[in-house]
């Protein structure tokens, strides 16, 4: 090319090749991240899964043990594993989006490294670990006769994903929102705990009075918890849920995350 040839203008990227490229870079972020989260040492990247596991562990031992009442006859292993997995799939999604972009500012160099897919990795991490550990604690409990095999499974992982769904949405509007506001980052854990005995974890939409169930079924979480639960305890619960009225609540958090994610992507300078 002689000084005097035009430059050629940059050729618009085809919208697979975007994707493709969004997907390596994505994956590549997941893999940055479980060394620097879980380090090289002991069992390493296995925490991502044996710590949700610990933990749902650990409460079905203790609601065991004092002899929690959840409002059915229920056994109440099967009550725990399949109410406190859900908890942990959309709980502790925010933590890991509040913060997230300081640590990878220098990154942000890299044309196709954006704040959404930091906070994308780290919430897929955190979705995967959760899930190979409820898998995990059906397929063992199912085996030694402590929990019914489940007949329809579509329902059970469409619920699940329902539930990740939420817990994305949520994450990414919060992580964003903490950018600018610092008092969301120190709210949104009390907060949550909070919220948590209203997760529908620990009851029965049905056990409460009919009062209190119309504001509980208010709430995203419980209605898909109710959901899944339907699938593995069938007719001996009555599960309520409306699955449309979840599907336009993640609609609509999704376009606030995104929102906020945009508006904060704009705010984003890389060190």
């Amino acid at each position: 090319m002689t000084p005097a040839d035009p430059v050629p203008a940059p050729q618009p990227t085809s919208l697979a090749r975007s994707w493709a490229i969004q997907r390596r870079v994505i994956w590549a972020l997941v893999l940055r991240e479980i060394p620097s989260r879980y380090g090289r040492h002991n069992i390493g990247f296995l925490w991502l899964f044996v710590e949700p596991m610990i933990f749902t562990l650990a409460v079905t031992a203790l609601w065991t043990a004092t002899r929690s009442v959840h409002g059915s006859s229920l056994p109440i292993v099967a009550f725990a594993i399949t109410g406190y997995s859900s908890v942990l799939l959309w709980r502790n999604m925010p933590n890991r989006a509040i913060g997230a972009l300081a640590p990878n500012l220098s990154l942000f160099y890299h044309r196709n490294v954006r704040p959404i897919d930091i906070y994308l990795s780290r919430l897929l991490l955190e979705a995967a670990g959760a899930t190979t550990s409820f898998v995990f604690l059906v397929v063992f409990f199912c085996s030694i006769g402590w929990l019914e095999p489940p007949e329809y499974i579509l329902q059970i992982v469409f619920g699940w994903i329902m539930l990740a769904c939420f817990g994305f949405d949520l994450s990414a509007f919060f992580g964003a929102l903490s950018e600018r506001f610092e008092l969301v980052a120190k709210l949104l854990q009390p907060t949550a705990y909070i919220l948590c005995p209203l997760s529908g974890a620990a009851f029965l939409v049905d056990a409460l009075p009919t009062e209190g169930q119309k504001y509980v079924l208010l709430l995203p979480k419980v209605l898909g918890v109710e959901y899944i639960r339907e699938e593995f305890f069938g007719s001996q619960i009555v599960a309520h849920y409306d699955m449309g009225y979840m599907a336009l609540c993640n609609l609509a958090l999704t376009l606030l995350g995104l929102a906020e994610v945009a508006k904060t992507s704009r705010e984003v300078i890389p060190e």
